[in-house]
């Protein structure tokens, strides 16, 4: 299925960039995606969104950092005691990020 739409597409945007009226097509889709993001309309929604997202970071942002230090001091200093009950741990569940591998890239692996 992927295989699919990944030609379907492929065939649109050779379509788009290939032929002259595909150029055409192209430049009017171009035009109207230029006309509705300067849309007022549309920039009232995008700075509604940015201001959104400004007060979420101005209001938990702190709470997120405090949790984020206290848990990566804990896990390095070995001490669970200094771990805040609420706050998440995190395993991966494939094994170390790094391994000696990566860490000595020039080694011939087996």
């Amino acid at each position: 299925m992927k295989g699919k739409l990944a030609f379907v597409v492929g065939a649109g945007v050779g379509y788009l960039l290939g032929t002259r009226a595909g150029r055409q097509q192209f430049e009017k889709i171009k035009s109207w995606a230029s006309d509705t993001w300067h849309d007022p309309r549309v920039q009232g929604y995008v700075h509604e969104a940015e201001q959104a997202a400004t007060d979420f970071a101005r209001t938990q942002g702190g709470a997120l950092k405090d949790k984020a230090v206290a848990t990566a001091k804990a896990k390095f200093s070995g001490d669970s005691d200094d771990v805040p009950d609420d706050a998440a741990t995190w395993e991966p569940a494939d094994g170390p990020i790094v391994d000696a591998d990566d860490a000595n890239p020039a080694t011939p692996r087996p």
